[in-house]
């Protein structure tokens, strides 16, 4: 049981980084050592709740001088 929730858990989190490498290009990011990697990890975190934050509240529309 607990190893069926982890395992979807832990897919949905792959999910999310492997965009965030892929589609965003934050695979060429490269820190080293483990406070690089903890960097990495929360500049990912971020993008990914801009992204979500982007998708609930949308830009607000320029009114056109005609």
């Amino acid at each position: 049981m607990l190893r069926r929730v982890f395992n979807g858990v832990f897919g949905k989190v792959e999910m999310l980084f492997a965009h965030l490498k892929r589609i965003l290009g934050l695979g060429r990011l490269r820190l080293r050592g483990p406070c690089g990697e903890n960097d990495k990890f929360l500049l990912a975190a971020t993008a990914q709740n801009l992204r979500k934050l982007a998708k609930i509240f949308p830009a607000p529309q320029q009114m056109s001088e005609a």
